[in-house]
């Protein structure tokens, strides 16, 4: 027991040296021979100490987390446990974008010049604009399109014409969605925590997941967003691979896994997340046909709608080596990316996966599919890894990932269920959380 203290210790000030050596490197490339594109590497970011109306809120938040979080989760019933860990962590988002007061840190976030708000009016005839999607990607005359919207696939940029046509058009209504449907994803976490490893372990894990440093860029970016969608399709695949009503969850997250991949190419990689979910279920045989058969309902929409994906995706890598992707070194950020990632989680979270490391390594005995929760639940924070570390490697994710990864960082916030003590490590990702929001001008 002392030993993994030790190690729990030891892994967070090695952390910190990571994110420390990201900092300093970066700052020297910046100023030598500025292709990082950043003001404060390797953070999309730049220094501005500052409070705001939210820095009461976020406080408050976050000592009732710490102090309460922990005898709520073991002693609430469980629906009710999901609904405060939803709300908790929707009070942390909203009070941490509040610091940047209302208009610059909801109101404005998604109307700058690279957002997708900037092309509503282009969508007027719907069909037409996805036919002709491909052609505005690479910058080749005026009227390609913003960076996040060429960099996406449409539906990213549909739902917010949607939003706008049923009145719920602008900046502020963009954002409520973005921080209101971004806070499910925790509920989607304990859930598939708690079907595929133990409730135990998932109630342990529940006060990390609402008092997540990630929070910062959740709140607003539509990466928020996306987080959400791509979560509830991995829970409702677990839920079919363990559940009483195979066939519908799994048609329901083939549909989220489909309409995940139509809104960022990279969140392809949730299947390695998925494929975790795979090795740990039951009920394989029952749940193909329906999930192959929602997963295609949306490709076959925007195929016969005159999108191609394929072709959109060759022209992105085109696009992305245009600009700044195309210039900044691939050297630093295949390290500093993760040391973004540190922010994002928080210390608990890198404590807590050496833990998780600790327990798989011990599951030999138990065949390939573990029969414990702990090592169970460590399965599923390694599928979370490895679609990191791929996203990593594939050179696509060249910064700016403390918002392109929260998808993938959402699973690692469970980590924390391996941690003893949880309130001091609560604190500590209260703490990260508060000075980056407070101490930097975030992009999101």
């Amino acid at each position: 027991m002392r030993s993994s203290r030790l190690r729990d210790l030891a892994a967070a000030p090695a952390a910190v040296l990571l994110f420390v050596a990201a900092v300093l490197v970066g700052r020297h490339i910046e100023d030598t021979d500025g292709t990082l594109f950043v003001a404060w590497p390797p953070l999309l970011a730049s220094w501005g100490p500052h409070a705001g109306p939210g820095t009461p809120a976020a406080v408050l938040v976050a000592v009732a987390v710490v102090v309460c979080g922990p005898t709520l989760a073991a002693r609430l019933r469980w629906r009710p446990l999901l609904a405060v860990t939803c709300g908790g962590a929707m009070a942390w988002t909203w009070s941490l974008a509040l610091v940047d007061g209302w208009q610059r840190g909801v109101a404005e976030r998604l109307t700058t010049r690279y957002e997708y708000l900037q092309v509503i009016d282009r969508f007027q005839d719907i069909p037409a604009a996805l036919r002709h999607f491909t052609e505005y990607i690479v910058i080749q005359g005026p009227d390609h399109w913003p960076a996040h919207v060429a960099g996406h696939p449409p539906a990213a940029t549909l739902t917010f014409v949607l939003l706008d046509r049923i009145g719920l058009g602008g900046g502020a209504w963009a954002g409520v969605w973005c921080i209101t449907v971004g806070a499910t994803a925790v509920v989607a976490v304990l859930v598939t925590v708690r079907v595929l490893a133990s409730e135990g372990l998932a109630r342990r894990a529940a006060p990390f997941l609402a008092l997540a440093p990630g929070a910062v860029w959740m709140g607003t970016s539509a990466d928020g967003y996306f987080t959400a969608v791509a979560a509830w399709a991995v829970a409702l695949f677990a839920l079919a691979l363990t559940g009483r009503r195979p066939r519908a969850a799994a048609f329901g997250a083939g549909l989220l896994f489909g309409l995940t991949c139509y809104l960022s190419y990279g969140l392809t990689l949730i299947g390695v997340v998925g494929a975790a979910v795979l090795v740990l279920g039951r009920n394989r045989r029952a749940v193909w046909l329906p999930l192959v058969a929602g997963v295609a309902v949306l490709p076959l929409v925007f195929t016969l709608a005159g999108f191609d994906y394929w072709e959109a995706y060759h022209l992105l890598v085109e696009r992305y080596n245009q600009g700044a992707g195309g210039v900044r070194p691939y050297w630093y950020w295949v390290w500093a990316n993760p040391a973004c990632t540190v922010l994002v989680v928080g210390l608990a979270t890198v404590a807590g996966l050496v833990r998780a490391g600790g327990a798989l390594s011990a599951r030999h005995e138990e065949g390939l599919v573990p029969r414990r929760p702990e090592p169970r639940l460590a399965v599923l924070l390694l599928g979370a890894l490895v679609a990191l570390l791929a996203a990593d490697l594939s050179g696509m994710s060249k910064a700016e990932t403390e918002r392109i990864w929260l998808p993938f960082a959402v699973w690692l916030l469970a980590a924390g269920a391996f941690l003893p003590r949880p309130r001091g490590w609560l604190a500590a990702q209260a703490t990260v959380a508060l000075l980056v929001n407070h101490l930097l001008l975030t992009g999101w």
